[in-house]
C-alpha cells in the first residue's frame, strides 16, 4: 500500500492494553488509519515494566497485528510513556542574540541553555517544553522569531524519567525490531486529540485516567504549564470490587463495565445483578448501589489526589476552561459528575475525532493516547524531514512551509 503522504507509527504501551497504530494525515485534522494492533498488556504495572519478557512479547504481537492489517513493515515508532518514575521541573535559559535579529538558531540555543540543568545520573530528559519568551525584558512573547533584541530568555518545563525505566521500555520495543524515535508523555499525546485551541489558550487540565495511572497536563496560554503522573487508575477500582465482593479480577472488571457507576445516589437501590463469589456454589444477588458505593470511594480518591497535585503546583486557579477527561476509565458512568463535584469547574469527556479508515474501535476515550501519538508522529516526521532541506532559511518565514512546521513544533514540544 502506498501513499503520497508520510506514514507514521505510534505505540501506546499501557497497563491494560498495547495499541499500535499506522496511519497518515489525510487532510488537516483528519487521520487515515491504515493498521491497528491491539493486544492485552502483560508484564506492565502502573506504567512500569515489571516483566521484560512478557511485556516484549505483548508489544511484538501488537506490532505484528498492525503490520498485517496495514500491509507495511514497521521499523520506527513514537512510544507513549507514563508511570510514577516521571517527574518535571521548570528552568530558564538565557542567550545573547547574534546579529540582533532573533532566528531559529537563537531559540534553539536558549532552549539548550535551559536544558543544561543538574539532574541525577539515573534520570533522563524526555521533553523540554517552552512556556514563553522574554526579549530584552519584555515578557509574554509567544514567538520571537524575526524580532530585534540583544537578550533572549526562555522559560521551559522539563520532563524527566528514570533512565532505567526508559531503557527498559526502549529495549522492550527494540526486541520486536522497532526503533523508538521518541518517547511522548501520555497526557501530552492525549491532549492532541482531546483539547481545542481555545481551551489551550484559556487554561484547561487534561486528565487521562488509564488502567494503572492517572496522567495530567495543565495547559495555559497555549502551552503546557504543568505535568504529573499519579500511580492510581481504573485497575484500582477493579481491585476494590474484587476484594469487596470476593471475586476474581476478570469478573470484577466485567461487572465494573456492565453495572458500574461512580455515584451511588444516581443508582436505583432496588436494581440488582448476580455474581458468583469465592466459596459460593450458587450465584447470589448484589445490589447495584452496593457496587456503586465501592466504586465511588475510589473515584473520589482519584480526583482528590489530582486536586491535591494541582494545589501543590500552584496552578489550580488557571482552569477557566475546566477539565477534559479521557482514558478508558472516563467511560464509567458518573465520572463527569463526580469530577465536577470535586473540582467545581466545567468538565467534559473527550474522544478521538476525525478518523477514517480502520477506525471503528478507536472512537473511544480509551484510545486518546494512541491516536494522539499518531498526530505527534506526523508532526515529528514533518519537522525532521522538512528542516533538513537545503533551502530552509529563517528569512523565508512567510514563504517556506518548513518555517511554519518549525514554529508549530517549538510551540508544542521540543524533543
Amino acid at each position: 500500500m502506498k501513499t503520497e503522504r508520510p506514514v507514521v507509527v505510534g505505540i501506546d504501551i499501557g497497563t491494560t492494553k498495547i495499541c499500535t497504530l499506522v496511519g497518515y494525515e489525510e487532510t488537516a485534522g483528519q487521520l487515515q488509519i491504515l493498521g491497528v494492533g491491539i493486544e492485552p498488556s502483560q508484564g506492565i504495572k502502573k506504567g512500569v515494566i515489571v516483566d521484560l519478557a512478557a511485556a516484549s512479547q505483548a508489544v511484538k504481537r501488537s506490532i505484528e497485528k498492525a503490520e498485517r492489517t496495514s500491509g507495511m513493515e514497521i521499523n520506527t515508532a513514537l512510544v507513549s510513556m507514563a508511570g510514577s518514575q516521571v517527574s518535571s521541573t521548570n528552568s530558564r535559559g538565557v542567550v545573547g542574540v547574534s546579529g540582533r535579529v532573533i532566528d531559529q538558531d537563537d531559540i534553539l540555543r536558549a532552549i539548550e541553555s535551559a536544558r543544561a540543568i543538574s539532574i541525577p545520573h539515573n534520570r533522563e530528559i524526555i521533553h523540554v517544553i517552552h512556556r514563553g519568551f522574554n526579549v530584552d525584558g519584555q515578557e509574554g512573547i509567544r514567538m520571537p522569531i524575526g524580532m530585534h533584541g540583544y537578550r533572549l530568555e526562555v522559560e521551559t518545563h522539563i520532563i524527566t524519567a528514570s533512565a532505567a525505566s526508559t531503557e527498559n521500555l526502549r529495549q522492550c520495543v527494540g526486541l520486536s525490531g522497532v526503533e523508538v524515535s521518541q518517547f511522548v508523555l501520555n497526557p501530552l499525546a492525549s491532549a492532541e486529540v482531546a483539547l481545542t485551541e481555545t481551551e489551550r489558550q484559556m487554561g484547561v487540565l487534561v486528565c487521562d485516567i488509564g488502567g494503572g495511572t492517572t496522567d495530567i497536563a495543565l495547559y495555559s496560554e497555549g502551552d503546557v504549564w504543568y505535568t504529573a503522573v499519579l500511580a492510581v487508575g481504573g485497575n484500582h477500582i477493579t481491585s476494590d470490587i474484587a476484594q469487596g465482593l470476593h471475586l476474581p479480577m476478570s469478573q470484577a472488571e466485567e461487572i465494573k463495565i456492565q453495572h458500574g457507576h461512580a455515584i451511588q445516589a444516581e443508582v436505583n437501590e432496588y436494581e440488582t445483578f448476580e455474581i458468583k463469589p469465592f466459596g459460593e456454589n450458587q450465584a447470589v444477588e448484589i445490589s447495584r448501589a452496593t457496587l456503586a458505593n465501592i466504586i465511588e470511594a475510589r473515584v473520589e480518591e482519584i480526583f482528590s489526589l489530582v486536586l491535591q497535585e494541582l494545589k501543590r503546583s500552584g496552578y489550580d486557579g488557571l482552569l477557566p476552561a475546566g477539565i477534559v477527561l479521557t482514558g478508558g476509565s472516563s467511560l464509567l458512568p458518573g465520572m463527569r459528575t463526580m469530577a465536577n463535584r470535586i473540582f467545581g469547574v466545567p468538565v467534559r469527556i473527550a474522544r478521538p475525532e476525525g478518523l477514517v479508515g480502520m477506525s471503528d474501535r478507536l472512537n473511544s476515550p480509551a484510545f486518546a493516547t494512541s491516536v494522539g501519538l499518531l498526530k505527534w508522529a506526523y508532526l515529528y516526521n514533518e519537522f525532521i524531514t522538512t528542516t533538513s532541506q537545503k533551502d530552509f532559511h529563517p528569512r523565508l518565514a512567510g514563504e517556506n512551509q518548513a518555517w511554519e512546521i518549525l514554529k508549530e513544533w517549538l510551540r508544542r514540544l521540543l524533543p
